[in-house]
């Protein structure tokens, strides 16, 4: 029976070393070794709390298992102005928990099964992804005119009209030298970039961001 249950923890480790050499090659916050831990640590949980737990209540460890994920996960998610990343590498945190967790039990199909959907999601579906980006994205852009800026202001929206983009005035910040709008643009890749390469051009913005 014991030589069972280390049979699991090293599956678990060789499946959290699958996930993270994928979190690794893309450098993501949590890598290689975070994940691989990750995957033996909910294991070794799940068979503690089978070990421990009375009859009736076998999962009053493993549970919390759950919980901690949560805690780790929001540790990788960083906010970069408007914009939002980590959010795949928490959820690859969380899966590579609950395949842990499988294995712990001896469920071995189904840990196999979700490593397997882990990986074509993780690889695969960017492929998708990056299809769906280049169709259709939604990006905040920072824009900041002199205070005189109701001419530019004009043919700035004029261009997002002519490249077919679709926009709306979030908000505005007016400082003592400048007035900042915060626009939400949508569209394809192709006329995001060349309204930043319009950005970049056109003198009478003062600065912008995205």
């Amino acid at each position: 029976m014991e030589y069972e249950l280390i049979f699991r923890l090293f599956l678990a480790l060789i499946f959290g070393a699958i996930i993270g050499f994928e979190r690794e090659y893309r450098s993501k916050a949590a890598g290689f070794r975070t994940i691989t831990i990750i995957s033996i640590g909910s294991a070794l949980f799940t068979i503690c709390s089978f070990k421990l737990g009375a009859p009736g209540n076998p999962d009053r460890i493993a549970s919390n298992i759950i919980t901690g994920m949560g805690f780790i996960g929001a540790g990788v998610i960083f906010k970069e102005g408007v914009s939002i990343s980590g959010l795949t590498t928490a959820a690859t945190i969380w899966i590579a928990a609950a395949m842990g967790m499988a294995l712990g039990i001896g469920e071995y199909v189904i840990a196999t099964t979700a490593l397997i959907l882990a990986i074509i999601v993780l690889s695969l579906f960017e492929k998708i992804q990056d299809v769906i980006d280049s169709l259709h994205q939604d990006r905040v852009f920072k824009i900041s005119f002199h205070l005189d800026y109701k001419a530019p202001k004009e043919a700035v929206e004029e261009e997002i009209t002519r490249l077919k983009l679709q926009y709306r005035i979030k908000r505005c910040i007016r400082n003592n030298e400048e007035i900042t709008f915060y626009y939400s643009i949508a569209g394809n890749q192709k006329g995001l970039e060349e309204f930043i390469a319009f950005l970049l051009g056109f003198r009478e913005v003062k600065a912008f961001d995205e």
